[in-house]
């Protein structure tokens, strides 16, 4: 694929409208399986997390080991046609979340088998940016099953916004600080566990090359990758229509609670009441910083 069929927007389609028709059709034939949970709220540093507690039994399958078997077997070959939202380039699809926790949530799945692992290139930078032009919310990566993927078949995801249903689009906006010189990968001094920001120039969403350039180089500057042939070590990738961030990971969980690019954002996922409390007496700042450092049991 050349450089200019990556950079020239697709002819506008009704993301929204048709996001619409096949929630309402999956929902309609059991395909789409929210997850019920309960919204809370936690103030810490300066953050008003949103928390939702499960409300029952979790539905949502556990990740599962990849290996040979696994990889021609997974839920996105062949996806589920009634959870299908549109195609995005002839490498990528966009299709429903079947366990949602938030309300349209979408997923940008490669439409062969790449690894979860594997860097983010321009072509999926590309298939990100038909959806981001339409849908205002947060994109994200999960890179790896210790960053938090639940599936090891490549995909990115995007919720809209916003993500605290009673208050903030992202609640985590209030430590980011003031936007920096567009481009460059910098570090907020107001958060306390590793990271690189990047605010981001206008019109670069839509430059697919120049995203996946900005988007490695930040890999590089957090550490996390070398820049050479192998793999990166687990992150979160997390961006906006005017930032983006990377943020190295060690432990998929801390105390049992698991933690995916969400909750970089301000939203984070509890079991029980009894999690619910441990994350208030330990604090929902100090549980990020946890999973980014030295793997806790």
């Amino acid at each position: 694929m050349s450089q200019s069929s990556l950079s020239t927007p697709l002819p506008p389609y009704p993301l929204l409208q048709q996001l619409q028709r096949v929630t309402e059709r999956a929902r309609r034939l059991g395909a789409l399986r929210p997850i019920p949970t309960s919204v809370h709220h936690m103030d810490d540093g300066g953050v008003h997390f949103v928390v939702r507690m499960l409300a029952g039994h979790d539905a949502k399958p556990q990740p599962v080991p990849v290996s040979a078997a696994t990889a021609a077997q997974n839920p996105f070959l062949p996806y589920d046609a009634d959870l299908f939202v549109t195609d995005l380039l002839p490498a990528h699809v966009c299709l429903l979340n079947k366990y949602p926790v938030m309300a349209n949530h979408l997923l940008i799945v490669t439409q062969a088998y790449a690894d979860q692992n594997e860097l983010l290139d321009a072509g999926d930078f590309a298939a990100l940016a038909r959806c981001m032009v339409q849908v205002d919310g947060l994109a994200f990566y999960n890179a790896g099953r210790v960053a938090g993927a639940s599936q090891h078949h490549k995909h990115l995801q995007i919720v809209p916004f916003p993500l605290d249903p009673d208050g903030s689009d992202l609640p985590m906006r209030a430590l980011l600080g003031d936007p920096a010189p567009a481009g460059c990968p910098i570090q907020s001094h107001a958060l306390p566990f590793p990271h690189r920001l990047a605010w981001l120039p206008d019109g670069i969403l839509q430059d697919a090359p120049a995203m996946a350039q900005l988007y490695r180089a930040m890999l590089r500057a957090v550490g996390v990758w070398d820049g050479g042939a192998g793999l990166p070590r687990p992150y979160n990738w997390l961006a906006t229509n005017r930032w983006s961030m990377v943020v190295p990971r060690t432990a998929e969980q801390v105390a049992g609670m698991s933690v995916n690019a969400l909750g970089f954002a301000g939203s984070l996922l509890v079991r029980d009441d009894k999690q619910l409390a441990w994350l208030q007496n330990f604090g929902p700042l100090r549980a990020l910083d946890a999973v980014t450092r030295a793997p806790v049991v």
